[in-house]
């Protein structure tokens, strides 16, 4: 994948910093939390859930949008 630039590099930058987020919310392992007593929790397992989400959701508004601003028209 070739880096954009200019302001055709926006979505690109947005796409690479929705995959670093989506990554850290995966290794913080929301499901393990549940299991520890409530006072030991370090963030709300609910919350990484949503935040998960709607990165995702991110993710694939930015994948979308980079598909219809291909040349040719078509996705990858």
């Amino acid at each position: 994948m070739s880096v954009p630039s200019g302001e055709h590099g926006f979505p690109y930058e947005l796409e690479i910093e929705a995959e670093a987020e989506v990554a850290l919310v995966e290794a913080s392992h929301p499901e393990e939390v549940l299991a520890k007593p409530i006072t030991d929790w370090l963030f709300d397992p609910v919350d990484a859930e949503r935040a998960e989400i709607g990165l995702r959701g991110l993710l694939g508004a930015v994948q979308a949008l980079e598909d219809d601003s291909r040349p040719d028209g078509h996705g990858a």
